[in-house]
Parts: structure tokens; sequence; C-alpha cells
């Protein structure tokens, strides 16, 4: 397997707060755009060509990544028009592919942070011979998620929707976002109009009678699909609970960009990223949190499990957890933000204006 297929869709708006400045796609996750995660594990399982299939803000991506050299790759990109689709973005591009039709092609979605191997995933695929292989994940509560049955040797036996009872919970397997697709199968997707992988492909193969296998495993698995969730992701990667070659430096507590300045005495934990030309002062505590670059920390800021936007300043002891705080903005000191507040870029917080918390 030489190629794959990188699925870069929706409108990308649940960290609008900062997309005025930065693109979802290209918010740093451990310093460096999320997608770079991605690639550089296809590249490290022996992809050499990939397909980007873009719709939302497509125009991002050929600029940062060119023709995809530095990171080992051969990069193409294909722009959606009008929105088709996880089934019909992977036959849009199915001009660009260069596989025979009994080669597999590997396709994945952009937003999912997974550990799976790459290569044990192509390597299920060819050996049960199958035509589509799945990866599988179980959660603890399936209940916001299609469900994929598998029969005892791997088999998958049927696509199901959401679950609205408990007695619809048949299994706590779900796909996973990644795919390994023998290329003649992608050329019976229709082309030109929107078609979904789980609600006519994969279904469709079944009923036409084709081989559908799950390989499910326990390994890292995230959908980076909120804010909450893309800090996390960002700080596992830091922490090196969630696998990538494309991590700036070495895993552990905290990533300093270069450039950075942080205190003697202020302690950044939990996976922390300080972005380049970012400043955190005496006696600041960050735990879990992503700062871009230029971010100014004042003494004594108490930030957790937040994301703060290039070149925002949070004041002296100002309180953040689980905010996310827009390219520029400026929280005033005394501050205290909490529960999932978002704060839109450039927007001003006055001193003491935001508690949840009685006054000390």
């Amino acid at each position: 397997m030489t190629e794959a297929i990188l699925l870069v869709g929706g409108k990308g708006t649940r960290l609008r707060p900062l997309t005025v400045n930065t693109p979802k796609p290209m918010v740093p996750a451990a310093g460096v755009p999320f997608l770079t995660h991605q690639l550089a594990r296809a590249r490290a399982a022996g992809v050499d060509h990939v397909v980007m299939a873009t719709s939302y803000l497509a125009e991002v991506f050929e600029p940062y990544f060119g023709d995809g050299s530095h990171l080992g790759l051969h990069l193409e990109y294909v722009t959606e028009r009008e929105p088709l689709g996880t089934g019909g973005a992977i036959r849009n591009v199915a001009d660009r592919l260069h596989s025979a039709p009994d080669e597999p092609v590997l396709i994945f979605n952009g937003d999912i942070l997974s550990g799976v191997d790459i290569r044990s995933l192509v390597d299920e695929h060819t050996g049960s011979g199958a035509d589509v292989t799945l990866h599988l994940t179980r959660v603890t509560d399936p209940r916001a998620f299609g469900l994929v049955p598998t029969d005892a040797d791997g088999r998958v036996t049927a696509f199901l929707e959401k679950p609205q009872t408990p007695e619809e919970i048949v299994t706590d397997q779900i796909n996973a976002g990644a795919y390994v697709f023998n290329r003649s199968v992608i050329d019976t997707i229709p082309l030109g109009r929107p078609v979904s992988v789980e609600r006519e492909t994969f279904p469709g193969l079944l009923d036409a009678g084709a081989h559908l296998h799950g390989l499910v495993d326990s390994t890292y698995w995230l959908d980076l699909g909120t804010p909450q969730a893309f800090v996390r992701g960002s700080a596992d990667l830091v922490l090196g609970r969630a696998p990538s070659p494309a991590v700036p430096g070495r895993c552990g507590e905290r990533l300093i960009l270069e450039t950075a300045e942080v205190a003697g005495d202020a302690k950044l934990t939990g996976g922390t990223v300080a972005g380049a030309r970012s400043a955190i002062g005496a006696g600041a505590r960050i735990e879990g949190s992503t700062l871009l670059d230029g971010v100014r920390i004042a003494p004594g800021a108490q930030i957790r499990d937040s994301l703060v936007g290039a070149g925002a300043t949070i004041g002296a002891h100002t309180v953040l957890d689980g905010a996310v705080v827009g390219d520029g903005a400026v929280i005033g000191e005394g501050n205290e933000l909490r529960s999932g507040i978002r704060v839109w870029c450039d927007a001003q917080i006055p001193a003491g204006a935001v508690r949840f918390s009685s006054d000390q």
C-alpha cells in the first residue's frame, strides 16, 4: 500500500472563536497543525501518495503543506464544489489514484486522532480478503454513534443508526473513521452527488454480498469535533498517550516551542503547549492547555484544559477552566472564566468583570 485519501470536510465551526484568524484545520495540536500528525503517521506506515479531499477552507492547505515533500509525501488536492458526503468525497478524488483495481487504498478522516496501527489495518484487510476493512473502536456510551456489529470472524453484519432505546444497543463498536478500500470498490460509488458511506455505500455493499471486515482494537481514539476534545488531543500528543512522529520535541508534561519565554517558577503540566513567542509570567499555573503563538500570560494566572488563541492576553490572577479564548482577545486581571465559555477574537473583558465564585 502506498496511497491514501485524507478527508477534510465539514464546516469546521466548532472552534469558531478562533476561526477569524486561525482556521480550525490549521489550529496547532502539540505545536503543529493537526493534519501534520495525520500525514506523518501515514508516511511512517509506508504511504507516499496522499490525495487531500477538501471542502471547507480548502484554500489554506496547499499553501501550508505544498507538494508534501517536506513530509516525504506526494500530496495532491481536490476541492469539492458542493458538499458530497464522505462517500462522494472519496469518489470525487478517484481519478488521482494510481493503484490497480485489486490494490488497497487507505482512507482516513481529518478530525480523528487515533493510535491504530495503520500497517496492521492494511495487513488485516489483505489477509481477510475483504473488499473494505473498517477500523472499529469500542466506546462506553455508544448512543451518540452509529453501531457496527461483527461476527466471530470479524465480518461486519450491519450498519445501525444511533440507538434510541437500550434494546437497540446491540454492540459498543463504532466506526472509528479509518478504512482500507480495494481500489475497485471506490469506482462503484456514484460520481457527482452526495453519498454517505455509512448510510449508502457500506449497506449497499453488504446487500450485494461484499465482504466488509472490521478490525476492533483498543488503541487511543478521540474525535476532535469539540474544543474540549481538541485541547485533550493536543495534551495527549504531548504526553505521548496519542502517538505521532510529528510532535516537535520530546513527549512529557509540557512542550515549550522555540522563542517562548517561561518564568522560572511558572508550572506547566498535563501536556501543556506554550507556542512560539509566548510569555508566561511568574507563578502561573497551566495544566493540559494549548497556548498559541504570541500569547501573554500575566503572573499568577491559572489555566486548565483551555485553548488560548494567538496574541491573546490573560491578566494577572485570572482563572480559565475549560475556556476557548480567541486570537487577540484581552482578558483583564482577576476574571474567572469556566465551564466551556467562548471568548471571540479581539474581545476585551475588563478586570474583574466575570466571576463564578464569590469575591475574595
